[in-house]
């Protein structure tokens, strides 16, 4: 179903989605501008595509569908998202994966601050964000579980330029629990004084090439030159950093 959207406002374009997939699983949103809330909840078993560019907490408590936008997105992708997969052919705003559960997050340019902030997961659900350009800083700030990669690509000045730090500053800060991969270097300068960094294992690069051969299929990128550098792991040093804050029990 295409649905052309235009100056449609957020309320009725969302009616319009929702009223469209109880007939139809697969949308695909032409000349968006902006609007909210685009694929919110969504179940799995529906799938959005976006040309142009999304608002405010797009695909927010996703619940296992599949989002695509063709363009950016702003701030609070994947805000609270339960499952499924969010995947963005340009750059996203701050907050992407906030406080999410599980899914998948692919962003092929660069995100802004607090990606990732207070990523959590249980069992099995175990969220997962890939950026393939730069993170803004505080990536990771109080993250409790699941796996952020940030693989530093940069189109304008090569694909494989790993020596420029691809996070900003206290990345990590307050991390009591997940693992953030990075490619390249991660300065100490740049961490939070909760992380603790270490050389990548051959589970931790099992682990990564996953994420990166997805990224690749997605956005067309060679997987060989990716994985040709060297990744850190960054993790937490404790799992209650803020304990001697609190009345102990």
């Amino acid at each position: 179903m295409l649905i052309d959207v235009g100056t449609k406002s957020f309320e009725e374009l969302n009616k319009e989605i929702r009223h469209t997939l109880e007939t139809d699983n697969n949308i695909v949103l032409n000349d968006v501008n902006g609007q909210r809330y685009i694929g919110c909840a969504m179940d799995a078993g529906n799938s959005i595509i976006i040309n142009g560019t999304p608002g405010n907490d797009l695909a927010a408590y996703l619940n296992g569908g599949f989002v695509e936008v063709v363009g950016n997105g702003q701030d609070a992708v994947g805000n609270t998202m339960n499952g499924g997969k969010i995947v963005i052919h340009g750059n996203a705003g701050d907050a992407a994966g906030y406080a999410m559960r599980a899914g998948e997050i692919y962003i092929k340019g660069n995100s802004g601050y607090r990606c990732g902030i207070h990523m959590k997961q249980y069992k099995d659900a175990r969220p997962v964000i890939v950026i393939g350009g730069k993170a803004g800083s505080f990536l990771g700030e109080y993250m409790a579980g699941g796996i952020i990669v940030v693989l530093g690509l940069d189109a304008e000045r090569g694909l494989n330029d790993a020596s420029i730090p691809p996070m900003g500053s206290y990345c990590g800060t307050g991390i009591h629990g997940g693992v953030m991969y990075i490619r390249g270097d991660a300065p100490k300068n740049l961490l939070g004084r909760e992380v603790v960094v270490e050389k990548c294992l051959d589970s931790d690069y099992d682990i990564i090439r996953t994420y990166v051969k997805n990224y690749c299929n997605y956005f067309a990128a060679d997987e060989t030159s990716i994985m040709d550098h060297s990744f850190l792991k960054l993790r937490a040093v404790s799992g209650r950093p803020y304990g001697n804050m609190y009345t102990s029990n």
